[in-house]
């Protein structure tokens, strides 16, 4: 099968796994891990943070970044396509005792002017506001990037109204191969970044966590408090230092494959709205003489998975378990479909 319902389906590759059974390991619990010790200090120093917490998966790690910054009956404010917001099974109200301002703007990424006008004023009645998250790469917004300039202009309405501002880095790698920023820069914006290891850094899995100390001080308790301290998780730690060493710079070949793929889908009638292809995402409508579904089944029948998001969408998603061998082959079945 080629697979690209997600960039969660990869698996270990031989270099990984040799990674994971000669890492030396302790009860990360107790601090004692040396693998995890070792991953979190890579991460923090990478993203220009002073301190990390790793999470076994990145709803953990998003959920915790958003419970240290807020109180029960504040309000978040993000998109109405974030991930926060849509598949995290309801956290913020679960485990933070707050609510969600959903914003639409385009592509799941949002203005610095519609966050000033979501923000609550002072009053009583009104819940407060106190966090603002972004998604880079937008995952429902097709892989899209935010401008930096952007990010930059919601950071100046954060601090000029005392907001803090975490970003759901799920696939912050992608965007920053694909745009050239430099991860310090997001360091000094945000004040805690989520970042998966178990998407296009191909780990099985585990998220990493970033701030200050004394937040991650706080996250590292409200970790203990959803279940998500580890023991020898330093084999599975020892995936994300292999996947930091060896799996950034080839996430830009994820990239051209899902341009690859885009242009032969977009000589097809039965292809409709295509958002644009910036990273390793792609969304698109199926329209006319097939439905999504019957698109889906298509390919499926070749071997080939894709997951249709809704009636009209579907969704494909490059990762290192494609090769272009694979990329090839697909390109030939849609050809085939004319």
């Amino acid at each position: 099968m080629i697979d690209f319902r997600s960039d969660t389906f990869t698996r270990p590759s031989h270099g990984m796994l040799q990674a994971m059974t000669t890492a030396p390991v302790g009860d990360d619990v107790f601090g004692e891990d040396p693998s995890v010790n070792k991953l979190e200090a890579m991460m923090a120093d990478y993203f220009g943070k002073e301190s990390a917490l790793y999470c076994p998966s990145g709803t953990m790690s998003n959920q915790i970044g958003i419970n240290v910054h807020t109180r029960p009956g504040d309000e978040v404010i993000c998109s109405h396509l974030s991930h926060v917001f849509v598949y995290e099974g309801g956290g913020i109200a679960f485990n933070s005792g707050s609510q969600a301002h959903t914003i639409h703007g385009e592509k799941g990424m949002i203005t610095a002017d519609q966050v000033l006008a979501a923000i609550q004023p002072d009053d009583i009645h009104r819940a407060n506001t106190s966090l603002v998250c972004l998604e880079n790469t937008s995952n429902r917004g097709g892989g899209a990037c935010y401008n930096w300039q952007d990010i930059v202009a919601i950071r100046n309405v954060c601090a000029q109204h005392n907001l803090a501002l975490h970003l759901d880095g799920a696939r912050l790698f992608n965007a920053l191969v694909a745009t050239g920023q430099d991860p310090k820069d997001y360091g000094k914006t945000f004040d805690s970044i989520s970042v998966c290891l178990n998407k296009g850094m191909g780990c099985p899995m585990g998220s990493v966590l970033m701030g200050d100390r004394d937040y991650i001080r706080a996250a590292r308790r409200v970790r203990k408090k959803l279940g998500g301290g580890m023991r020898q998780a330093g084999y599975m730690a020892a995936t994300g230092i292999y996947a930091m060493e060896n799996n950034i710079a080839r996430l830009a070949e994820d990239h051209l494959h899902a341009k690859k793929i885009a242009a032969e889908l977009s000589q097809h009638d039965f292809i409709g709205e295509f958002l644009p292809v910036e990273t390793n995402i792609l969304i698109f409508e199926v329209k006319g003489r097939l439905t999504a579904q019957q698109f889906a089944d298509h390919l499926k029948a070749n071997n080939i998975l894709v997951i249709p998001i809704s009636a009209t969408q579907v969704r494909m998603v490059l990762h290192l378990d494609v090769t272009p061998e694979m990329v090839e082959k697909t390109c030939q079945v849609i050809a085939a479909m004319s």
